[in-house]
């Protein structure tokens, strides 16, 4: 596929900027409707985002670009060069999480109520902007035969006939992300509609299910973002990893390194937010629970008048 979407004159547009851009958008518009039942202003969202969204790009471009020094280090321009693919999801949430919390802050907002309500958004952007690395050919499995992926998967010619990359077919990682991510959605809608749900507990499950999506599936792909690190853990992560063998190969770790950064990072996400979540409501910090009203402590305050000296 032509990663090109439109050109004009001399400026290119890319449909990895397209792409990402209607993730964004998606996102945006999930918080919105879901923000109504709150009587939470549509503007409050959309500030939100334009706060978010580019820190979550800056963040994102320096955590990829931090791993892969040795790639930008002779050509720094190159490091600015997003549109190219080279951004770490990781990455992103970190910068849009420090942008976010600031921003709810100064609006008088709990974090977790607002974190809770952005969860569904934040994995429908995910499962989208996966596409965006579809189209330039990257985040890719490791090789597979053509039938697998023709009568196995019964997926159609475009995208069978772009995973053919340097003379071989190849696992569509994106593929399997998204429709992780389009189950862990429908599960997240289920449960912001259950009433034992606390503040915090959706965004929490919203990383549990994607960071177990993540571990599995990063061990298929072969441009992982690797380290050498003691033998002990790189074992344990294979034998959490070791299921999926029954059926596929695990990727190739081209970079070197013996522990995939994106898995360990995903285990370390499931266990502190099942500590998380144990703990806020062992400790009474999670008294509120997501169908409460949701109020901002610097809402102006309604004077009430004594009707009994009306």
């Amino acid at each position: 596929m032509n990663p090109i979407a439109l050109s004009i004159g001399p400026i290119s547009i890319h449909w990895y900027g397209v792409i990402l851009g209607a993730a964004a958008l998606i996102g945006l518009l999930l918080a919105i409707q879901e923000g109504k039942r709150f009587k939470i202003n549509p503007d409050f969202f959309m500030d939100m985002l334009l706060i978010a969204a580019p820190s979550a790009i800056i963040a994102a471009r320096i955590y990829y670009v931090a791993f892969q020094w040795d790639n930008y280090k002779d050509n720094l321009l190159s490091i600015f060069a997003v549109w190219e693919g080279g951004i770490a999801i990781y990455g992103a949430l970190i910068g849009a999480l420090i942008a976010g919390y600031f921003y709810f802050r100064a609006k008088g907002y709990s974090f977790w109520r607002i974190v809770d309500i952005c969860a569904p958004g934040l994995i429908a952007g995910q499962l989208i902007g996966r596409w965006g690395n579809f189209v330039n050919q990257e985040a890719y499995g490791g090789p597979v035969e053509e039938s697998f992926l023709r009568h196995t998967l019964h997926l159609p010619d475009w995208i069978v006939n772009n995973m053919y990359i340097d003379g071989a077919f190849h696992h569509p990682t994106f593929l399997y992300e998204s429709v992780w991510n389009v189950i862990g959605i429908l599960i997240l809608f289920w449960l912001r509609r259950r009433p034992f749900l606390r503040a915090g507990e959706l965004f929490m499950s919203y990383f549990i299910w994607y960071s177990i999506g993540r571990f599995f599936i990063e061990g298929l792909r072969t441009d992982s973002l690797s380290f050498t690190g003691p033998t002990w853990l790189a074992s344990i992560m294979d034998a959490m990893w070791s299921p999926m063998q029954l059926v596929f190969e695990a990727g190739a770790m081209t970079y070197g390194g013996n522990i995939r950064i994106s898995q360990l990072v995903a285990i370390l996400i499931c266990i502190v937010a099942i500590v998380l979540i144990i703990v806020r409501r062992k400790k009474g910090y999670a008294s509120e629970r997501y169908l409460d009203p949701i109020v901002s402590s610097k809402a102006p305050k309604v004077d009430t008048v004594d009707q009994s000296n009306s």
